[in-house]
């Protein structure tokens, strides 16, 4: 009886998880996409082409679906490391590979339209280039951005990565690289993963020992910005730096 019981519920899994080459040509993802282009396949279908293949009762569209309920949504999902990725059935570690690489490519396609000017004339500019690279980051991130006389951006400074609620941040380290590449101003920029792009107390502080670092070396800290999901805060235009 037990063995009969058994049959019948690999039956029934098999019948849940049926591989997609079993499917409809015209339900199939990649042959939807041919006909009617990636805009019309939903997040599912989507991750279920870059996941390629499923395994056996279990298919790509499985997989995808199973990634999606565990990070409720396509931009959660895209801030999961390679173990979490790699931990759902279906997506081994050459699938989590490919995973990670498409939603990092996701994130710099975002922000290549600014990329080509580097050069930030609004902190508003500066929020539209960097939103997307903090899309989805679940702990903080301090950078430091190194200018020159013409306020282009020569190059970008990952100072430290806190914890989820913070980040320890020491002049020595924002400055080290400034220093030794002769920038002439910097713009400091963090994030806030609670979503809440409003200053913190130790916001406040750290940027006050950091403009005042800056006058004593004579590199001038021109703002602090503070991206949180879609929206930011800058220091410069409330008047706090």
């Amino acid at each position: 009886m037990r063995k009969v019981q058994d049959n019948i519920e690999k039956i029934n899994n098999e019948s849940k998880y049926k591989s997609i080459r079993y499917w409809k040509e015209d339900e199939r993802p990649r042959e939807r996409l041919i006909l009617h282009g990636a805009a019309s396949l939903s997040d599912s279908e989507l991750l279920a082409i870059l996941i390629s293949s499923g395994t056996k009762g279990f298919s790509a569209v499985d997989a995808a679906r199973e990634l999606l309920d565990k990070y409720s949504s396509i931009t959660q999902l895209a801030s999961c490391d390679l173990s979490e990725l790699k931990n759902t059935k279906g997506v081994g570690p050459a699938k989590a590979v490919k995973l990670a690489a498409a939603f990092e490519m996701s994130k710099r396609i975002k922000a290549e339209p600014f990329s080509s000017k580097k050069i930030f004339r609004t902190p508003e500019d500066v929020a539209n280039y960097y939103i997307p690279r903090f899309q989805g980051e679940r702990v903080e991130t301090f950078l430091t951005l190194l200018l020159n006389s013409t306020n282009q951006v020569f190059r970008e400074v990952e100072v430290t990565k806190g914890s989820l609620n913070s980040s320890i941040v020491h002049p020595r380290e924002v400055f080290r690289v400034a220093i030794t590449e002769s920038a002439a101003a910097i713009i400091l920029i963090h994030n806030h993963p609670s979503g809440n792009s409003e200053p913190s107390k130790e916001d406040l502080l750290i940027t006050k020992q950091l403009a005042e670092a800056g006058k004593i070396i004579d590199i001038k800290v021109l703002d602090h910005i503070i991206i949180a999901g879609d929206s930011f805060t800058s220091f410069a235009q409330k008047g706090l730096i």
